[in-house]
């Protein structure tokens, strides 16, 4: 794989939430505009199907057709989605087919729990990648323990050529480090938000972390700072971003939901299929955060 190909998965992603009416079926409608919102925030890539999509709470066909919508109103961001959820081998087969065929530029796949068992890890997700044509990239997905990946299994599945990053979860510098020493053609995404600048300093290329779901346009905006080696006005950035990440942190995804609601998306009703709420005294403080990353020109 060329740099130019791998390079073109570094950078920022965009999580995506999913909307729901009151009985908590899917608001395609509302998902639509909120995909157009996270395209205007200038971020480089989409990241539909994902946790904070909920999408162990969704079914197969809810999936297939959210990653299809993204892309309909992507207005040309690449997007990539999840596609090994199912729980039987022939099902995620199908599975990879069907995310395949919505359009997406790539496929997501989750480690699936098989952290204790190192080479059954890498001769499953190699052996599911002959199912597709399409870049792949890795998925420490919490959601199935224990969902860590070694960085020499990374490694291995970087040299197949079909792998082109990974979204680190571990959370600890010695283990992002880890994975940065041997990535090679290819990108190590971080998702936890108080490292985030010092693994782009050692060498991460991007960014998949669950405040983007609200306020994608802080990262974009971090990383073209970043990249420009404008390390003083990212690390002023960085800042607002923590802010953000512990606006939201209790109540998540609920927190995120309300945030964008508040952006102008009216859809986005602050529920979700895990029946999570917030109280009125956590959306008076998301309010005040809102209120603030507004008059400073942070938010929408």
């Amino acid at each position: 794989m060329t740099k130019a190909e791998y390079e073109k998965f570094a950078g920022v992603y965009a999580l995506m939430l999913t909307p729901y009416h009151d009985d908590l079926t899917v608001n395609y409608d509302a998902y639509a505009a909120y995909t157009e919102f996270q395209t205007a925030t200038g971020a480089g890539h989409l990241f539909a199907v994902c946790g904070t999509s909920e999408m162990a709470e969704l079914t197969l066909d809810e999936r297939e057709k959210l990653a299809a919508l993204t892309v309909k109103h992507a207005n040309g961001t690449p997007v990539v989605a999840t596609a090994n959820l199912e729980p039987s081998w022939f099902a995620q087969v199908d599975e990879v087919k069907r995310m395949s065929q919505t359009g997406v530029d790539g496929l997501v796949f989750v480690t699936k729990g098989m952290h204790d068992d190192p080479e059954r890890q890498f001769t499953y997700l190699s052996e599911l990648a002959q199912y597709t044509e399409l870049p792949l990239l890795l998925y420490e997905f919490p959601g199935i323990q224990p969902h860590k990946m070694e960085a020499d299994v990374y490694k291995k599945l970087v040299d197949t050529g079909r792998f082109v990053g990974i979204k680190d979860t571990t959370s600890n510098m010695h283990d992002i480090c880890e994975k940065i020493d041997i990535q090679g053609n290819s990108n190590v995404l971080q998702a936890n938000v108080p490292l985030l600048l010092k693994a782009w300093i050692a060498g991460a290329r991007g960014v998949m972390a669950t405040p983007t779901s609200c306020g994608a346009q802080l990262f974009q905006k971090m990383w073209d700072e970043f990249k420009a080696g404008n390390l003083e006005e990212a690390e002023k950035t960085n800042w607002c971003i923590n802010h953000l990440d512990n606006a939201i942190d209790s109540g998540f995804n609920v927190s995120a939901k309300y945030l964008v609601q508040l952006q102008g998306i009216s859809g986005m009703k602050p529920i979700n299929r895990g029946k999570r709420t917030i109280g009125e005294a956590r959306m008076q403080s998301l309010r005040t955060y809102y209120d603030w990353a507004k008059s400073n020109g942070l938010a929408y």
